[in-house]
């Protein structure tokens, strides 16, 4: 195929399109239709479902993943002046819910493979004013958690886990595949953004096996109102509520409850049809000269929200991205470095270098090379349930015709 054929090819083929059709629609309707449409028994009945699901004792539904992060991190009590590690290389939502709780993010590299934190870089940053890690399954890919944890328990630090791509990952855990979200640390956070294996418009889960940071979290999404507007609701007496601390306005709805129970059902099928497309990837891709394909580790099984490849040395990443989008194929850039962004110049995050040692500028770390790199020479392809195999053999195709320029 020549670059004047891919020019008279059929409309664009997106970066990710979400699965929802008519059980979707008439489960909100049927929400719609109740009269109860905020938080309510269908987000206690998806709460229950998604905890069978991912094999937690207790699950907490919220506005989105980035709150539920600020909520996980409260609960473990990181306050002002404290600092988490955390990688640079993730949406800034990830460093944001460590601000919104006006402490510092520690950024530490990623692993060139896998694009996952380092397990090897973490102690060199522990410092005494150290309150929690906070890693991210980047990708879909599940990183390695029994390094981490291995870290944290010789310091008592407890782990967070960014599992906003993460739901339908699996990790070998004591020689059984488990769930991401069980939780393996000490609280997991999901997303249900369209850009998400499954989605509710936006929403997001907090899973974990502690019970009373499950009860923190019920009180603080709904302003820690001393009694649930479902038991206020049904009584038969008259009930005056209290708030003892102070909370926040952090509640999923129902009708997006009611959408989320319905795409849990779906899961297993997206999950499986996404392996079998990026296993495909995986063989159609193999023969470009200096294309870095993504690496699945022996324990870990990656939903593949995201199909991630490094372009050859000579590839210039926004060409490459432009050309392709010429021809009806939308990608995007290696996923970003928080570091880089105007809103974390050098006062609002820390590398972990001595003021000696550290040479940072802002935009520029030496000691987040990896990080940069990925950003700079990666691009994600599309990938979605519906793709069709002839939609996939194109974005191949093209992808091998501009790499060649």
């Amino acid at each position: 195929m020549s670059h004047k054929q891919l020019t008279n090819q059929p409309k664009t083929i997106p970066l990710a399109k979400p699965w929802l059709g008519e059980p979707e629609a008439e489960a909100a309707k049927r929400v719609i239709l109740s009269g109860w449409v905020t938080q309510g028994p269908e987000v206690a009945a998806f709460e229950q479902e998604f905890a069978a699901y991912v094999g937690a004792k207790y699950t907490c539904a919220v506005s989105n993943c980035t709150i539920a992060l600020h909520l996980a991190l409260l609960a473990v009590g990181v306050k002002s002046g404290d600092e988490v590690i955390t990688v640079s290389h993730s949406y800034i939502a990830t460093a944001n819910s460590i601000r919104y709780c006006d402490a510092i993010p520690v950024f530490v590299d990623i692993e060139p493979q896998s694009y996952n934190i380092n397990p090897i870089l973490i102690e060199n940053v522990i410092s005494e004013r150290t309150r929690a890690i906070l890693v991210v399954h980047q990708m879909g890919m599940p990183c390695d958690l029994k390094a981490i944890l291995d870290i944290a328990h010789r310091y008592q630090l407890p782990v967070i886990e960014d599992a906003a791509c993460a739901i339908g990952s699996e990790i070998l855990w004591d020689g059984e595949w488990q769930k991401i979200g069980k939780p393996h640390g000490d609280i997991a956070c999901f997303s249900f953004h369209p850009r998400k294996v499954i989605t509710t418009g936006d929403g997001g889960m907090i899973t974990t096996n502690n019970p009373q940071w499950d009860k923190q979290f019920r009180l603080w999404r709904q302003h820690s109102m001393s009694v649930p507007d479902t038991l206020r609701h049904g009584a038969k007496q008259v009930i005056f509520e209290s708030y003892p601390m102070l909370g926040y306005n952090y509640r999923m709805t129902d009708i997006q409850a009611a959408v989320g129970r319905e795409q849990l059902k779906r899961l297993p099928e997206i999950v499986e049809r996404r392996r079998f497309l990026a296993q495909r990837y995986q063989v159609l891709l193999t023969d470009v000269p200096g294309l870095k394909l993504p690496c699945e580790s022996t324990w870990a099984k990656s939903n593949w929200q995201s199909f991630c490849v490094r372009l050859p040395s000579q590839c210039d990443q926004k060409q490459i991205m432009q050309a392709m989008l010429d021809v009806g194929v939308a990608t995007r850039r290696g996923i970003m470095c928080v570091h880089r962004e105007p809103a974390y110049d050098l006062e609002t995050w820390f590398c972990g270098m001595s003021d000696k040692d550290c040479h940072c500028k802002p935009g520029c770390c030496e000691r987040l090379f990896e990080s940069e790199q990925a950003q700079d020479h990666a691009i994600i392809l599309p990938l979605f349930y519906q793709m069709r195999e002839q939609e996939q053999d194109r974005i191949v195709e093209v992808l091998k015709i501009v790499c060649q320029g």
